[in-house]
C-alpha cells in the first residue's frame, strides 16, 4: 500500500512539475501584463490596464498584428492548397520519380530557416523583387508547404480510393472527385495542416526579419521594442495573442466535439 501511495505521489509531483514548467512562463506573462509599473518584473506593484491601453494606442503594434494575421492566413491557405494538390497527384497517380519528388517536397523541413531566408533573399535581389509582406508570405509558403504535404499525404489511405472510384463510376469528373469527395474526407488533415501552418507562420522571426522592409510582422516589431530593454507592452500583446489563440482552439474543439457526436 505504501509503495502504491508513493508511486501515486511521485506521478502527481512529476505531472505538477511538468505542467508547471510548460505553463509557468504563460502565467508570468499574463500576470505582469497587468503590472502597474514601468518594468514587467517582480514584485507585482498592483493591477492596471494601462499597458493594454498602450498596445491599442500603438499604431505600429496594431499594424504589425494585422500584418502577421494576413501573412499567416494567406500563406497557410496557399501552402495547404499546394500541399493538397501535390499529395493528391503523388498518391493517386504513378509519376516518374515520385519517390524523389516526395523527398524534394519534404527536404525544406530539414533546412535551417536562416539558410532558406538567405537563399530567398539572394534570389529576390537577383530578380529585382522588392522586399515586402508578399516576400515574407513567399518565405512562409516555402517552409510550411512541406509540413502541409506530409500531413495530407499521410492521411490519403487506400480506403479512400474505392470511394473516389465510386464517384467516378457515377459520372463525376476528376476535379469534382478531388474537390467534392477527396477534400471533404481529408478535412481533419487539411484543418490540422492549416492551423499548424498559421502557428508556425505567426511565430516565425528570421524569414520575416530578412524578407521585410517597412511593413513588419508582430515578432519583428516585438524584437524592435525589446532592443531598448524590457517593455510591459510586449507582455500585454503576448497575452492578447494567447487569449485569441486559446479562444479559437476552444471553439474548434467544441465544433469538432459536436460534429463527432452527431456522426
Amino acid at each position: 500500500m505504501t509503495r502504491k501511495l508513493l508511486a501515486a505521489l511521485a506521478s502527481w509531483l512529476y505531472a505538477a512539475l511538468l505542467f508547471g514548467f510548460i505553463f509557468l512562463p504563460v502565467v508570468v506573462l499574463v500576470l505582469f501584463s497587468f503590472q502597474d509599473g514601468r518594468l514587467p518584473v517582480p514584485p507585482f506593484n498592483g493591477f492596471s490596464l494601462r499597458w493594454y491601453e498602450a498596445v491599442f494606442a500603438d499604431g505600429k503594434l496594431m499594424a504589425a498584428l494585422l500584418h502577421s494575421f494576413l501573412v499567416a492566413t494567406v500563406s497557410s491557405l496557399v501552402a495547404c492548397l499546394f500541399g493538397f494538390l501535390a499529395a493528391y497527384a503523388l498518391a493517386r497517380y504513378r509519376l516518374p520519380g515520385s519517390a524523389l519528388q516526395r523527398g524534394l517536397l519534404i527536404a525544406p523541413m530539414t533546412v535551417s530557416y536562416l539558410i532558406i531566408a538567405l537563399g530567398l533573399l539572394t534570389v529576390l535581389n537577383a530578380l529585382g523583387v522588392g522586399l515586402s509582406l508578399w516576400t515574407v508570405g513567399i518565405g512562409h509558403v516555402v517552409i510550411n508547404l512541406p509540413l502541409c504535404f506530409a500531413l495530407i499525404y499521410s492521411s490519403m489511405g487506400a480506403h479512400h480510393v474505392n470511394i473516389e472510384r465510386a464517384a467516378r463510376d457515377l459520372g463525376a469528373g476528376e476535379v469534382k472527385v478531388m474537390l467534392l469527395v477527396t477534400a471533404p474526407m481529408l478535412l481533419p488533415s487539411l484543418l490540422a495542416a492549416f492551423f499548424l501552418s498559421v502557428t508556425f507562420s505567426w511565430d516565425e522571426f528570421i524569414i520575416a526579419f530578412l524578407l521585410s522592409r517597412f511593413d513588419v510582422t508582430l515578432p519583428v516589431e516585438i524584437w524592435s521594442l525589446l532592443r531598448s530593454g524590457l517593455n510591459p507592452k510586449t507582455n500585454a500583446i503576448g497575452s492578447l495573442v494567447f487569449l485569441v489563440s486559446v479562444s479559437v482552439l476552444m471553439v474548434l474543439e467544441l465544433w469538432l466535439f459536436r460534429r463527432t457526436r452527431k456522426s
